[in-house]
């Protein structure tokens, strides 16, 4: 089965046939496949795709392809220019590669895909190819993703921040969460009032008037913007931050208690009791919880936080409208 072959069943252009495929006289594992317009065909005009009559041809241009084998393919074409009547003399348009972009569109998608798996470097030397090209096809992408992406029945967000570099810089991240449908919308530099008050500037009145839920953390700003921007929608807590509410409050009760246990001159029943109760009970080993049961046979203010926070994990399971 020749190259030819398959790439017209996979990968086939209208209005062009694939010809001579070579080896490159430059390297051993490179190919080359010229690519000739067919017959007949009328050259289409990069800016409004309307056919128009044929001017001369540009020099001939080497499109990089999806590696096949291990050999890096490249297709050869010299591109028509025509002659537009809205757009003047312009180079004609072509199906598989964007403007002056040298890489073909499949394959800034192939490489795109990979650098969601694995680190640019890693994608870079599994295809043989360089680490600017990963990262011009995921910046590629990306663009035709934001320009393209629709914006519209968005009922559900949630936002959150993330640390990207030491010294408490933060982004501050907003993403749909409608069922069958996460994904990222927006994202702001600096974790501020000011930052996520510029989310709902581009996300536009209309569109925040059809939200219904918004779940974030406990920050204060967060609760405040929402109410105000979007006070029809239901502010749902994340319930991770609640969980780490209620264990940082049992941690600084447990804390003062054991100082003021020693200063008083009782015995430490408390020491090396922190994870005893901040751990849930099915993740204890087996010698955390006999240290557990001993613990709660006290009448201590630690034991009563410990119940009250156990008594509380209820509130995720349970269904009672009232």
């Amino acid at each position: 089965m020749e190259l030819t072959t398959i790439l017209n069943r996979c990968y086939r252009q209208k209005n062009f046939v694939y010809t001579k495929v070579k080896f490159s006289p430059n390297a051993d594992n490179e190919i080359e496949i010229q690519i000739v317009p067919r017959k007949n065909s009328k050259p289409t005009c990069a800016k409004c795709h309307q056919h128009a009559p044929g001017y001369d041809r540009l020099p001939e241009r080497r499109f990089e392809f999806i590696p096949f084998w291990g050999f890096a393919i490249f297709l050869i074409y010299a591109k028509r220019r025509l002659n537009c009547k809205q757009c003047g003399i312009v180079a004609e348009f072509i199906p598989w590669a964007d403007g002056k972009n040298h890489l073909t569109l499949v394959y800034m998608h192939y490489l795109a895909h990979w650098a969601k798996k694995l680190c640019w470097k890693d994608v870079a030397i599994s295809f043989k190819t360089s680490w600017e090209k990963v990262f011009k096809s995921v910046e590629y992408m990306v663009k035709w993703g934001l320009e393209n992406r629709e914006m519209n029945d968005i009922t559900a967000i949630g936002v959150d921040e993330v640390q990207w570099h030491k010294g408490h810089k933060y982004l501050t991240l907003v993403y749909q969460i409608n069922a069958g449908s996460t994904r990222l919308l927006w994202l702001g530099k600096e974790r501020t009032e000011k930052t996520f008050l510029d989310f709902f500037e581009f996300f536009g009145e209309k569109r925040t008037a059809l939200l219904r839920f918004v779940c974030s953390d406990m920050w204060k700003p967060y609760l405040n913007i929402i109410k105000g921007k979007a006070p029809a929608a239901i502010n749902i807590l994340d319930r991770f931050h609640i969980v780490a509410r209620l264990n940082k409050a049992l941690d600084e009760v447990r804390a003062e208690e054991h100082r003021r246990l020693i200063n008083d001159g009782y015995e430490p029943v408390l020491k090396k009791s922190r994870w005893l109760l901040l751990k849930r009970e099915e993740n204890l080993t087996e010698n955390q919880s006999v240290k557990l049961s001993e613990v709660l046979k006290y009448n201590l203010k630690s034991v009563r936080a410990y119940l009250l926070k156990e008594e509380f994990q209820q509130f995720w399971d349970y269904t009672s409208p009232y």
